[in-house]
């Protein structure tokens, strides 16, 4: 079962040369980073919110300069809160295509050095830094697509809970 598993992945990963684990490691924080966003706005965003709100409602008033300051240092701080790590899935996204372009380069490079070594006669001999040239740029392409995907959800989610904290932390009374 896991030789199953297994064999085809190391076989890609050999097709696509060094760069591709550093593609893959790429990726794979940038999930975890993802994923860290929407474990945070599962549990630990809403008891932030829960406490916020209590502690605005429990001012007797909130209508004061003093009170509107307090008001926009609860905002702030869950608008921070709400952000965090988001500029680094951006970079993250931006660095997978990259990435893929440096293993382009390196396997351009093999096949030009088989060019040089064999001649041109050689396509097979062709064909390793040909698959190292493409596999990156294809693994970086889908890794950045993906992260554009779950980035434009996370910030569509952001968006709408801001306006939300605005709402709930009303100044009537």
């Amino acid at each position: 079962m896991f030789t199953e598993i297994y064999e085809p992945v190391y076989l890609f990963m050999e097709r696509g040369g060094v760069i591709l684990y550093g593609i893959f490691g790429l990726i794979f924080i940038l999930w975890l980073l993802v994923l860290e966003r929407v474990v945070f706005f599962s549990f630990v965003h809403r008891s932030d919110v829960k406490k916020a709100v209590a502690e605005w409602e429990a001012r007797s008033e909130r209508t004061s300069w003093h009170a509107h300051q307090i008001r926009q240092d609860l905002l702030g701080k869950l608008r921070g809160n709400l952000t965090a790590n988001m500029n680094t899935i951006k970079m993250a996204i931006g660095l997978a295509p990259l990435f893929g372009l440096l293993g382009t380069v390196t396997g351009m490079i093999e096949v030009f050095d088989v060019m040089a070594f064999l001649g041109n006669g050689s396509p097979k001999a062709m064909a390793s830094g040909i698959s190292k040239a493409t596999i990156p740029t294809m693994a970086g392409m889908v890794g950045a697509i993906t992260g554009v995907f779950a980035q434009s959800l996370l910030d569509r989610y952001i968006k709408r809970e801001k306006i939300h904290l605005e709402d709930q932390l009303t100044f009537d009374h």
